[in-house]
């Protein structure tokens, strides 16, 4: 347990895996608004491997918009107190604040501007990967929906893969690309209003 507690401080200190990680932190938790394409691919709980793409728009500070084109007409707004998700082949709207979704969202901190390694994660780890460094880590916290993240990054620090390992043993894997930070986006891209005849649920503080 000692070699392995030395181990892991030494890798925590080592200081190309720190400079890495504070270029990733620095370059996502400075910009202030974020355009990226992604495609999202959720497996487990029984079910085979479902893939869903489309743009995020991200506008500091707690605003989102996923506007997904596979599924046609599914979105997920924040509107940096609530969240709203519509799925257009319902036609139904699931609503709930937006504090209540953070522990859902930690591994994504760094598309919020709160992106802090040394802060959420342990045990980390880098390996040369696809022309890249793939980040692995593990949550500090155990009382999170997730026991592993990996990120893939850029020789330029952008994020362009992650990969989420939950406690129910189901994936969820990110590929983003087409970047863009700091596009003009106005507030009108995160307000959320309601189809015509769209079942609106309140999840209240559930």
């Amino acid at each position: 347990m000692l070699i392995l507690a030395l181990a892991v401080s030494a890798l925590a200190a080592d200081p190309a895996t720190q400079h890495l990680l504070k270029q990733v932190e620095g370059r996502y938790n400075r910009a202030g608004t974020l355009e990226v394409r992604f495609a999202e691919t959720y497996s487990g709980l029984g079910r085979g491997p479902r893939t869903e793409m489309g743009t995020l728009y991200l506008r500091k500070p707690g605003r989102m918009r996923w506007q997904y084109t596979s599924p046609a007409g599914k979105l997920f707004i924040s509107d940096s107190k609530d969240v709203y998700l519509y799925l257009a082949a319902e036609n139904r709207v699931e609503k709930m604040k937006l504090r209540n979704t953070e522990d859902a969202r930690a591994p994504l901190a760094f598309l919020l501007g709160k992106l802090n390694f040394e802060k959420e994660f342990q045990n980390i780890q880098t390996r040369t990967e696809d022309g890249g460094t793939l980040v692995a880590a593990e949550p500090k916290s155990v009382n999170l929906p997730y026991s592993r993240v990996e990120f893939l990054v850029s020789p330029t620090f952008e994020i362009r893969k992650l990969h989420i390992v939950g406690q129910d043993q189901s994936v969820l894997d990110f590929a983003f690309d087409e970047e863009k930070l700091n596009p003009p986006l106005g507030n009108a891209l995160f307000e959320f209003r309601p189809p015509a005849g769209a079942e609106v649920v309140d999840g209240g503080s559930q």
